[in-house]
């Protein structure tokens, strides 16, 4: 089973590359979401942030307040380690439950946010990353989640550099451009892939 694992700093744009590979029928597979189903009511992530942090991270529905939770663990350098060490196994192990169960497929995109953080890579055979100026990255991510800078910057500077993911990439794709260039990027590498994961061209 060919997959390809994708990464880039925080609103770089690793959603709009995945649903492009999503639209040319490739399997997609989101770490960040399976991290959210983890900490839904039920799920043991769920159970162990609530014991750690205490009543004041559940919210009026009986969910967890992910707002406040992302308020506190990149204020708290201890609890962003906890967290973390709690959730990787997890998500590590319903992800590669995940790629088997599209055994039939070409291959599979993985979109690993902290993949070198986590040391994610026996998850994939291939690393594409996604890459754009820092100012626009900043800019993005002010946008999409309706922070204030200093919490923005406070989640950048705990992120790897985008230089040190780029050195080890295989494969890069540059979101500073227009909709069409980013488009026809995608399709450049999908045909890679297919290629790759049929035997047909080397690494």
């Amino acid at each position: 089973m060919f997959s390809v694992g994708l990464t880039g700093g925080i609103a770089t744009g690793k959603t709009t590359l995945g649903n492009l590979f999503a639209g040319l029928g490739v399997p997609v597979i989101d770490t960040d979401l399976i991290s959210r189903e983890l900490l839904e009511p039920g799920e043991l992530g769920y159970e162990q942030v609530c014991n750690h942090f205490g009543d004041s991270i559940i919210d009026t529905s009986n969910e967890i307040d992910r707002a406040r939770l992302r308020q506190i663990v990149f204020s708290n350098a201890d609890e962003k380690t906890w967290l973390e060490a709690m959730l990787h196994p997890l998500i590590y192990q319903r992800s590669h439950n995940a790629i088997l169960e599209h055994a039939k497929a070409d291959y599979v995109l993985v979109v690993i946010p902290l993949l070198f953080e986590t040391n994610f890579q026996a998850l994939v055979d291939r690393i594409l990353v996604v890459d754009c100026p820092a100012g626009l990255q900043l800019e993005r991510l002010l946008k999409r989640d309706n922070i204030d800078e200093t919490l923005a910057l406070k989640m950048l500077a705990q992120q790897l550099s985008n230089s040190a993911r780029l050195a080890r990439a295989h494969d890069i794709v540059d979101n500073s451009t227009n909709a069409a260039d980013l488009g026809s990027q995608v399709e450049a590498l999908h045909q890679r892939y297919l290629q790759l994961s049929s035997g047909q061209a080397d690494d």
